[in-house]
């Protein structure tokens, strides 16, 4: 069974669409606009479909699918992207965490604060 993940936003380049989704419409518009950023470029680059996602537990995804019949799509390339991408945006995507934790989950933020 797979588990349930919640889609931040996403872009398809086979419909040249870009979604952002409504839930999340209290994070920050700078972010958004680096969000937004991230997934056009990626379909423009590598093609396909990318999505940023939150499983369960709150954990940042970054998923790539193409039509079987897409010839274009290169998937070495773009598992190289996201793994560039992971690495270069780390700190964004621990926020975007933290973010669904507190106000998607409700959880305790204490136990992720530094105590000084």
């Amino acid at each position: 069974m797979e588990a349930k993940k919640m889609v931040l936003c996403g872009a398809n380049a086979y419909e040249m669409k870009y979604y952002f989704n409504e839930q999340f419409q209290a994070v920050p518009d700078s972010i958004k606009d680096e969000l937004h950023i991230i997934c056009v470029l990626f379909t423009e680059e590598v093609g396909g479909v990318f999505t940023i996602a939150f499983e369960e537990d709150g954990n940042v995804v970054l998923e790539t699918n193409a039509n079987d019949d897409d010839i274009y799509y290169d998937e070495v390339s773009s598992g190289l992207m996201v793994s560039e991408i992971r690495r270069n945006r780390q700190e964004l995507f621990e926020a975007l965490s933290l973010y669904y934790k507190v106000f998607i989950l409700k959880e305790d933020i204490s136990g992720y604060l530094d105590e000084e």
